[in-house]
């Protein structure tokens, strides 16, 4: 009577298949998430640094299966969360002392991950300090990290112990192998052994035991080591005459362990991990190997109930794994539109720092979008990641010349300027007036035109050029500040035309007449320094009034026109009406915002080299626009006033 043979097959594989140990569906790889390669150049080397922290060959290299990963990575994680290098090295060396390698993959891996992230943080923190210390870039250089050697160090023996294990378990394998065949060579004997029943029944159940008690076997000896051991399994129960209370009674037993095996592999379907369902049901199946046959009558049924558990597992298994393939090839998708992305930045041809700053913020974010999308398909995996790498690469490549180029430009800048600045201060003594300030204005304009110098020198030289021309236009103001008599006829010159200005009708002649005002006050010179602003304020207060008077004028002559167009609107309809009100009352909420934009500059100007200048021209603005405002105000009232409305333009807004 053949027993049964337990697969992790199809349901309509037949009850008899040989079974295999670790059995998984045929198009399911063993490591069936590829492994990433490593991920995005880091930020810190993107930044054009040769010197950034490299995780070297001599860190760990392990393939990560993913089928094993579970929600408890992110706990691992969590436990080197807020620790010093330090720490994680003296805990790395704990773990390597009191675990077993084997069960340490995991959190080595974590480790790793959070010892480089520290490292990287710290090179850098010195790079950054370096450059603002006045270092070049391309000339940084971390330095040696001893607690990165201790930590290689480390991993070199957690590799050895790994090798060591790995070598351990391929040896224990090949010895179980023969441990294996030495039973099956004691069941032949056993089954021409002429002792007694129940000796020989006794002798048969210590080698199923043994049997049961031995390991795993090389994978390539599994298949015709199990056929061969069922063989003589089958010979036994067929050909030697026991005691068949004792079969009924073995048979039994069998049954009950096998309705057993049955309900676990039913109760594996509610595993909320499909994975660890899959392992779990791989046991049960070499659990079924190991336990004997059952009565005829129940043998088919049984198999075929824990063959259809089984096949429900496999095909909970089957579909996570198509649903992460699926994911991959999205992965890899995204992933080639960044390669793109990339691409297209390292073909633009960026000429200025501005251009290159810029390509640099979105080469950034391209790489932190990289790091948040998952592994590709395993044959396409290292490839996207390459093109992404050789991508990057030559964006920096690009951007590591230019600015070589630009440094070798700003310091033929330093140098043009540095020249100017001679010419500058030959020019700072001399009182050929005239001719030296042409001369000083030339070399200002002549200062625009050349390109930037870098920082380190920028200030001191524009420093240095600016004293010289202060020097100089300081001397000349104080040499024509003796000219007092010239000054005091413009003073009088002012004074009567400011009497002019008050006393003049504005109304009939218009701007024109305002602005035959402005050129003539322009055209007398200075006035002496202790009346001049005096003589401009009430200059600024005469033209002010001037342009008040004109602008009440013209604001009557204005309203008077908007009646008459609001009298032909409200003959038209009540809807022209309503959309020339709409339009008045959006423009005054557009000067609204310009008034509260402009208010809120004012507080910025305070630092200005000429701040009260600025905010007087500010002020001026907010004025005029306060006075169209208050215009369109009267306007939208008019409107209201003609419609049969008394609400002001915010409160008709708030009606509706």
């Amino acid at each position: 009577m053949a027993t049964e043979k337990p697969t992790l097959a199809a349901p309509e594989e037949e009850p008899n298949s040989c079974p295999t140990e670790d059995v998984q569906p045929s198009s399911i790889p063993t490591e069936s998430v590829a492994t990433e390669s490593p991920e995005a150049p880091d930020p810190a080397k993107a930044s054009e640094s040769d010197g950034a922290v490299a995780e070297t060959d001599e860190t760990v290299d392990e393939p990560i299966d993913e089928t094993d990963r579970s929600s408890d990575e992110t706990s691992v994680e969590e436990r080197f969360a807020g620790k010093s290098k330090t720490e994680l090295l003296d805990l790395f060396e704990r773990i390597l002392a009191e675990q077993p390698v084997q069960a340490i993959r995991r959190d080595v891996e974590a480790l790793k991950i959070a010892f480089y992230r520290l490292r990287r943080a710290e090179v850098e923190t010195a790079r950054r300090a370096f450059i603002e210390g006045g270092g070049a870039e391309e000339a940084f250089v971390p330095t040696v990290d001893g607690a990165e050697v201790r930590l290689k160090e480390l991993f070199k023996e957690y590799r050895r112990r790994r090798d060591e294990f790995i070598a351990g378990l391929e040896a224990e394998k090949e010895q179980n192998y023969r441990t294996k065949l030495a039973i099956i060579d004691e069941l032949k004997e056993l089954i021409d052994s002429d002792e007694t029943l129940n000796h020989t029944f006794t002798k048969f159940r210590e080698l199923q035991q043994r049997w049961k008690e031995t390991g795993p076997v090389p994978m390539q000896h599994v298949k015709d080591l199990w056929e061969t051991y069922n063989l003589h399994v089958e010979n036994f129960y067929n050909f030697i005459k026991i005691n068949k209370e004792l079969r009924d009674l073995d048979l039994k037993k069998n049954y009950e362990q096998k309705v057993a095996l049955c309900e676990q592999a039913e109760a594996l379907v509610l595993e909320p991990s499909v994975v660890e369902a899959f392992h779990k049901l791989q046991k049960l199946h070499d659990e079924w190997r190991e336990t004997g046959p059952v009565a005829n009558e129940c043998k088919e049924a049984l198999w075929e109930r824990f063959k259809a558990a089984s096949s429900r597992i496999n095909k909970q298994h089957q579909a996570h794994f198509e649903a992460l393939k699926a994911e991959q090839v999205k992965n890899l998708e995204l992933k080639t539109e960044l390669c793109v992305a990339v691409e297209e930045l390292c073909g633009q041809p960026l000429t200025t720092r501005k251009e290159w700053n810029k390509a640099s913020e979105r080469l950034l974010e391209i790489q932190k979008t990289w790091k948040t999308i998952g592994f590709a398909p395993k044959k396409e995996n290292n490839a996207i990641y390459e093109r992404f790498r050789v991508a990057c690469d030559r964006f920096f490549e690009g951007k590591r010349l230019f600015y070589a180029g630009f440094k070798t430009e700003m310091e033929h800048n330093l140098q043009l300027k540095n020249e100017l600045c001679e010419a500058a201060e030959a020019l700072s003594d001399s009182e050929e007036w005239k001719s030296a300030t042409e001369e000083l204005i030339a070399l200002q304009a002549r200062w625009k035109t050349i390109g930037a110098v870098s920082r380190r020198h920028s200030d001191a030289v524009w420093k240095r050029f600016r004293a010289a021309c202060d020097k100089f236009f300081e001397r000349k103001a104080a040499h024509f500040s003796g000219v007092d008599s010239e000054h005091e006829e413009n003073l009088k010159k002012k004074l009567a035309l400011l009497d002019e200005m008050a006393a003049a009708d504005v109304a009939a002649g218009g701007f024109e007449v305002i602005r035959d005002f402005q050129r003539r006050w322009s055209e007398i010179g200075f006035v002496p320094i202790k009346q001049k602003d005096a003589v401009q304020k009430r200059y600024k207060a005469v033209v002010d009034a001037l342009f008040d008077t004109l602008r009440g004028s013209e604001r009557d002559r204005s309203m008077s026109r908007f009646r008459d167009k609001v009298s032909s609107l409200k003959a038209s309809g009540d809807r022209r009406l309503r959309s020339e009100r709409e339009r008045l009352y959006n423009k005054v909420r557009q000067m609204e915002q310009e008034i509260a934009l402009l208010e809120n500059n004012i507080g910025f100007f305070a630092k200005s080299k000429n701040a009260d200048a600025l905010v007087a021209d500010v002020q001026a603005k907010i004025d005029r626009i306060r006075s169209e405002m208050a215009a369109a105000i009267e306007k939208v009232k008019l409107i209201d006033r003609e419609a049969g409305q008394e609400t002001s333009p915010t409160e008709s807004e708030e009606a509706k």
